[in-house]
């Protein structure tokens, strides 16, 4: 599946139900937001949600990994964006509380450090 296809299946059809969502091409992936908001990103037909320490939890009895990559010199990097199962991802009701549940956190987060994120967000 192409990305944007694969972009336009998570927003359109299986979070159906949510409004204010958008995309935008970033890394060679896209970037998914709610209201604005960073919530997940979509790399390679993957789909990873932003976790923290309330939700890790979740996403590790589900089996799930962080997305990583390497920096120049080798050095793998882990951001704070774990793969959601394929399960989850076909289940409607359960990728929509999984996305509301990352857009919280950095809804959060962008209202308790707004000095901390950049002014492009």
């Amino acid at each position: 599946m192409r990305q944007q296809e694969f972009v336009s299946y998570i927003l359109e059809d299986q979070l159906v139900s949510l409004s204010g969502l958008s995309s935008r091409p970033m890394f060679g992936g896209f970037g998914l937001y709610c209201d604005g908001v960073i919530v997940g990103i979509v790399i390679e037909d993957e789909l990873y949600l932003k976790v923290d320490a309330t939700n890790k939890p979740h996403y590790v009895a589900m089996g799930s990994s962080p997305f990583s990559y390497r920096r120049n010199g080798g050095k793998e990097v882990a951001l704070s964006y774990w793969k959601v199962p394929i399960e989850a991802l076909e289940e409607r009701e359960r990728l929509t509380a999984l996305f509301v549940e990352s857009f919280a956190i950095n809804r959060f987060f962008l209202f308790t450090f707004p000095d901390a994120v950049p002014e492009r967000l």
